[in-house]
């Protein structure tokens, strides 16, 4: 929780972005608790998704989404942004938080000036993502939100497995 009413963003958009800052800590916190072996193991050797066999892969995932993220409101707006390109070596745990509050650092900046758009605004900022497939910043942010909640429930998940 914010320690006073200035540390929250104003707007809609500055709400959405001290969500996804909460769910990310939230997520860093709970991957700090989990020791490097079952970081590193196997959970889910079935699943088709490389991105979901272990904590690791949920990790990497989640930090290279959220650089996807970032990445599609920096190319609507005009901004300056690097491509991910498809090479993704794993990130180790002693690395993950740091890699965590760089995603936040870099979907904070991409932000920056769009806290307070209008529903209206909103509305009309249209970000077109593969697939034909198309939403506001208002439903991309809500998108990133949920995308960390969702993993974070599968980490929990994963631990629980561990202890049986």
């Amino acid at each position: 929780m914010k320690k006073t009413l200035e540390d929250y963003r104003k707007g809609a958009i500055g709400a959405l972005m001290d969500e996804y800052e909460r769910a990310a800590i939230e997520l860093k916190n709970l991957v700090e608790t989990v020791n490097e072996e079952d970081y590193t193991r196997i959970a889910d050797a079935e699943t088709n998704d490389a991105d979901c066999r272990s904590i690791q892969t949920i990790m990497n995932h989640v930090v290279h989404a959220g650089y996807s993220y970032a990445n599609s409101v920096r190319g609507k707006i005009s901004m300056p942004f690097e491509p991910l390109g498809d090479a993704r070596p794993q990130i180790s745990q002693a690395e993950i938080a740091a890699e965590i509050d760089k995603v936040l650092a870099y979907t904070e900046k991409t932000l920056d000036g769009l806290w307070e758009l209008s529903y209206e605004d909103l509305d009309k900022f249209v970000i077109e993502r593969k697939d034909d497939f198309s939403e506001n910043l208002e439903q991309l942010l809500e998108h990133a939100v949920l995308h960390i909640l969702r993993h974070r429930r599968q980490v929990e998940k994963f631990l629980l497995k561990f202890q049986s």
